[in-house]
């Protein structure tokens, strides 16, 4: 090998003549090596004369094979315009200029990989110089993959957000959360502000224990430390100073971001406390025109209440139909569901997202998102059912959702009319359409990234893509790696 002196670079060595003056081929030959994954001898015509490896998982891929070959003929079909302006722009310019170009692998996805080339000579071969970027593709994937999962969970988050938001707000009972070391009030919903008499300016600086007397004060705070300790407190009568009105207060304790803090409830007694009837047909109206279903219900598991949401789930006309029927008839799979989510409210007192379906009145169903609660006041045990729907989510993934049980219902249908191994092979087509439609919907349709998920290269992907008829091949592809 001779000693090549190629242009400099921008930021390349000032001195490299009188410095590289004299290196001795193997040396040289030692330092491509050292500053690449792959290094490449090519001649005027595109041919590989030689190649060296840095790693033996490039070798057992069979890139030392690559001699006698065009450079071009060992890329991705999309890379071979990148191939011919590497090669153009070598020893022509003073700033290297790298190409990313991706290699097919017969083990997995294709490999992509950095180029920078260099002219010899004005007639010498050049040489190119690879970094194999496939540890960088990998995490990229992943970064990709997991700033997904973080849109999806902010997004679900929010949604909670909002519906607690709602029912903190509409709730007609007096509830205030505190600061369970200071008693101070944090949040305190429009009830409370209401019927207490507090001031929303002032509720940062408000301790729960100022508005009441003396009495009534400690009586407060001594339950209140009883709910701190033990996690729940039963309730106790406390008036307040100002108007003199009486409610019986009991505490609950939770924690939230590493801090302890405590539910307060107020229960007026004796109708001290006259309810504010327009404010009560407001929240009704509010309720019944809620776009998440909503449910009052027994203890004999009887409805009580319906919202208009839940009569369209159900496929009821009018709420005469719902009320005084046992909500299992429409909630979830017969004697196993609303049982379980009776036990888990019983047991923790509410429950969060359970998972389930609405049977409608003439045949339909509709996957719905449960979250319930029981009835903080009241002589008569009552329980509360948000019922959300999943249309939206089914809508996103309807390739993915739908597909798979009408094939499962087919294939059932073709069984003793078919031999094992034709059901076999549509099954097989089946799962991995699926599977494809899978991949492109979190990759984005992004194609390249795609392929890498599901393990294929560049060719066997798009080969399959045409075979199931997804996606337009004719509009320009996506690069792999920028």
């Amino acid at each position: 090998m001779n000693v090549f002196t190629p242009q400099a670079p921008a930021l390349g060595f000032k001195g490299q003549t009188s410095w590289l003056k004299g290196l001795a081929p193997d040396i040289a030959g030692s330092l491509i090596t050292a500053a690449a994954d792959i290094a490449l001898v090519l001649d005027n015509d595109g041919t590989i004369r030689d190649v060296a490896l840095a790693s033996d998982d490039l070798r057992r891929e069979g890139f030392e094979d690559w001699v006698g070959k065009r450079f071009c003929d060992v890329v991705t079909v999309e890379s071979r315009p990148k191939v011919q302006d590497l090669l153009d722009s070598a020893g022509h310019s003073a700033t290297v200029h790298f190409r990313e170009i991706n290699h097919p692998s017969a083990g997995g996805p294709d490999a992509p990989v950095r180029y920078s080339a260099v002219r010899i000579s004005s007639e010498g071969p050049v040489i190119a110089l690879g970094r194999d970027l496939r540890h960088y593709a990998s995490l990229q994937q992943r970064l990709v993959e997991s700033q997904q999962a973080m849109e999806r969970e902010y997004a679900r988050l929010r949604m909670a957000e909002t519906r607690y938001r709602m029912l903190f707000n509409l709730a007609s009972e007096p509830v205030v959360i505190l600061e369970a070391a200071s008693l101070k009030i944090v949040e305190a919903n429009p009830a409370a502000l209401r019927l207490l008499e507090l001031d929303p300016g002032r509720l940062a600086s408000l301790s729960i224990l100022a508005g009441f007397g003396r009495d009534g004060g400690e009586a407060l705070q001594a339950m209140l430390r009883g709910a701190r300790l033990s996690g729940a407190a039963e309730g106790v009568d406390v008036a307040l100073a100002s108007s003199g009105r009486r409610f019986t207060a009991s505490a609950s304790g939770f924690r939230q971001d590493g801090g302890s803090y405590l539910l307060l409830r107020f229960t007026p007694i004796g109708g001290a406390v006259a309810a504010d009837d327009g404010a009560a047909r407001r929240l009704a109206a509010m309720v019944d025109k809620f776009p998440d279903g909503f449910v009052v219900i027994g203890q004999d598991l009887s409805i009580l209440q319906a919202n208009r949401a839940f009569l369209d789930m159900a496929q009821l006309a009018s709420k005469q139909q719902a009320v005084g029927e046992s909500l299992e008839r429409w909630l979830g799979r017969p004697g196993i569901d609303l049982p379980l989510l009776m036990v888990t409210l019983t047991e923790h007192g509410v429950v969060r997202n359970f998972t389930t379906v609405i049977r409608g009145a003439f045949g339909g169903t509709e996957e719905v998102e449960v979250s319930a609660v029981p009835a903080i006041t009241g002589d008569t045990p009552a329980f509360g059912f948000v019922m959300r729907s999943q249309g939206a989510r089914s809508a996103m993934e309807s390739q993915r959702g739908r597909a798979l049980p009408r094939s499962v219902e087919h294939l059932a249908e073709l069984v003793g009319r078919v031999s094992l191994k034709e059901l076999v092979r549509e099954t097989t087509d089946v799962i991995e359409k699926l599977c494809i439609e899978a991949a492109l919907e979190l990759s984005k349709d992004n194609r390249a990234s795609a392929a890498q998920m599901l393990g294929l290269s560049r060719q066997s992907f798009y080969a399959k893509l045409r075979r199931y008829g997804l996606g337009d091949l004719d509009e320009a592809e996506p690069s792999e790696i920028n």
